[in-house]
């Protein structure tokens, strides 16, 4: 008999909370059983979402600690940047698992933390523990945690695109920039004027030079796999879509290398990955090549003459820059398949 463990989804009516309710609820290892969202009234996740109809039978209120510790092994905090730290130490403390969607246990420097988020962290104790969740970088360490720490999006198509090189010892890490553009989910289910059909339609526009959140999160994890500083250009950019990550890449190269050479070591270094996919031949991926999908693709190109590499990566970020990737280490963690329902 297929062993299930019960899970519950805390602030399920957000984009990322409403991918999670919708992979989980077809996952053969997970059963859900709780669900919460901001609703003013009683009401079914499968009346707020009515494709979930025949699928789903499940209440949707006002979050509950005790509820959710009560029916749930396993937790989903799918909550705004700074209130999962108020939620996560009573739910560790019942002994439940638990991936963390926002930022609030990525960065483990709390002072850097208090300057891209604006508030002071609560919960430093659980921060010491928390494991970033790249499965591609910590599988071994997800595996015995007790709480992850999900990356942001576009942090998960940077660093897949740099990883291999960062490894080898292959770029001059001061020179990496990297030019990002998302869809509009990136920016969560909220009232925003900026993110209104008519304000976003027919545009595109570049955002929060040199003070994104997700810069820190990057140099962070590139840092410690590099054994040194490393420390991006990245700008990011709104798309007039709905979903997708593209992000391109220059770097340049300590030694000169084709583009064949460099395909070969990326090849090589995701070999056994089962969401990161290499083209060959210098082919270059396309957000539509990954939507609603939990892969990362990626493509490379080599300026022979300037030393030069362009890499280009493609996410869905509701997928591996989310809910999907969430999955997988919820996976990881309960021992099961890591691709299991993905």
């Amino acid at each position: 008999m297929t062993r299930k463990i019960n899970v519950g989804v805390v602030g399920a009516t957000g984009y990322t909370g409403e991918a999670l309710v919708r992979i989980l609820a077809d996952h053969p290892k997970a059963r859900l059983v709780y669900v919460s969202g901001k609703e003013d009234r009683k009401t079914k996740i499968q009346e707020i979402f009515p494709y979930l109809r025949h699928q789903l039978d499940l209440e949707c209120k006002a979050f509950s600690v005790d509820e959710a510790v009560e029916q749930c092994d396993f937790i989903f905090l799918s909550l705004p940047h700074t209130v999962s730290m108020q939620v996560a130490p009573a739910i560790l403390k019942a002994k439940k698992k638990v991936v963390d969607i926002s930022a609030d246990y990525r960065l483990k420097d709390e002072k850097i933390y208090e300057r891209f988020y604006k508030v002071k962290h609560r919960d430093a104790a659980n921060l010491k523990h928390a494991v970033y969740g790249l499965p591609e970088i910590n599988r071994a360490r997800i595996r015995g945690a007790a709480l992850v720490a999900n990356p942001g999006c576009y942090p998960t198509g940077s660093i897949l695109g740099l990883l291999p090189g960062i490894k080898g010892d292959l770029f001059r890490s001061e020179t990496i920039q990297i030019d990002a553009k998302s869809g509009v989910t990136g920016a969560g289910r909220k009232a925003d004027k900026a993110l209104n059909f008519s304000e976003v339609n027919e545009s595109f526009k570049a955002y929060k030079l040199f003070e994104h959140q997700h810069v820190p999160e990057i140099n962070q994890e590139l840092s410690r796999v590099a054994k040194r500083e490393v420390d991006v250009v990245f700008v990011p950019h709104l798309l007039p879509i709905n979903r997708g990550i593209l992000s391109t890449i220059y770097v340049k190269l300590k030694k000169r290398m084709t583009t064949d050479e460099l395909i070969g070591v990326y090849a090589k270094g995701y070999a056994k990955e089962p969401f990161v996919k290499v083209y060959e031949n210098g082919r270059l991926p396309e957000i539509r090549h990954v939507i609603n999908t939990n892969f990362c693709d990626i493509g490379l190109k080599v300026n022979e003459s300037k030393n030069l590499a362009v890499i280009v990566t493609t996410i869905d970020n509701l997928g591996k820059g989310a809910a999907g990737q969430a999955v997988e280490n919820m996976n990881i963690m309960s021992g099961f398949e890591e691709t299991e329902g993905l």
